[in-house]
């Protein structure tokens, strides 16, 4: 049940790793030997920093088990089984960052989760968040981020390295929209997938008053009216939230959406 994959997706996937190729096949800088090494060493680095961030998140963060965060672990369980995600090990990271991440090379990948996102979201927000790493995590990202961007980092002559640089930040941006629909179907409730991309950008201001809520919505509105807007996104892993929360919007309306969430929920209700 992956068909909730943004449709350019596969295609920006494949643009980018026939850039690559064919970065390794015309260039003199990078032999096919040696660019194969560096894939190599590239996938050993990652493992070893998954693994020592593993090993410090163990140290630092509290895990979700039923014994430790029953309410939270259930809560993701619901998620997990809407998804078909697979097993995962889930985190609570300390501090008051707004943000939730996923890594992992292998199973049971893991899902971190700031303390900061439980002091602003219902239970509704916290599935579109959860929902969205286990959506990577679903869709193979989180592997797979670790393997192009290790062959994207190839080396390479200038122009050909900013080429690959740009076009892997375009797949990561359309993991964004594909792991937004995976949260989307999770969480059951496009106004709360949206309040929490909302609640992301504006903090406790934006849930605190109706003022705050206001101009925070401003704030994302104007990311769309700026050229240095569309340049900055060009340089981000992820798409600017206005347009994010418009994608949504028009999955939300789509016959596939309705089609999938009916099936989900057949099996696995809220």
């Amino acid at each position: 049940m992956t068909s909730y994959r943004y449709p350019s997706e596969h295609i920006i996937l494949a643009l980018t790793l026939f850039l690559v190729f064919a970065v390794i096949a015309v260039t003199a800088v990078a032999t096919l030997c040696g660019s194969v090494l560096f894939v190599l060493i590239m996938l050993a680095i990652s493992f070893l920093l998954n693994r020592a961030h593993h090993n410090e998140l163990i140290q630092r963060a509290r895990p979700v088990t039923t014994q430790t965060e029953l309410a939270l672990a259930n809560l993701v369980g619901g998620c997990a089984a809407r998804l078909q995600s697979g097993p995962v090990k889930t985190f609570i990271a300390p501090g008051y960052t707004l943000n939730a991440y996923t890594f992992g090379l292998v199973e049971p990948q893991v899902v971190v989760v700031y303390a900061g996102v439980f002091s602003i979201m219902d239970a509704d927000e916290l599935r579109f968040i959860i929902g969205h790493e286990l959506g990577h995590v679903r869709l193979g990202h989180t592997w797979l981020n670790s393997l192009v961007g290790g062959m994207a980092g190839i080396p390479s002559p200038y122009l050909a390295a900013v080429l690959l640089y740009f076009a892997f930040r375009w797949w990561n941006r359309a993991c964004e929209y594909s792991a937004d629909r995976a949260g989307l179907l999770v969480c059951g409730k496009p106004e709360k997938a949206a309040s929490a991309l909302i609640k992301l950008v504006g903090g406790l201001s934006a849930v605190h008053s109706t003022q705050g809520w206001q101009q925070t919505l401003r704030r994302i509105e104007a990311e769309d009216d700026r050229l240095e807007g569309d340049l900055g996104e060009m340089l981000s892993s992820h798409p600017m939230t206005v347009r994010r929360l418009d994608a949504l919007r028009q999955y939300a309306a789509s016959p596939e959406y309705h089609r999938l969430q009916a099936q989900i929920n057949l099996v696995h209700p809220i």
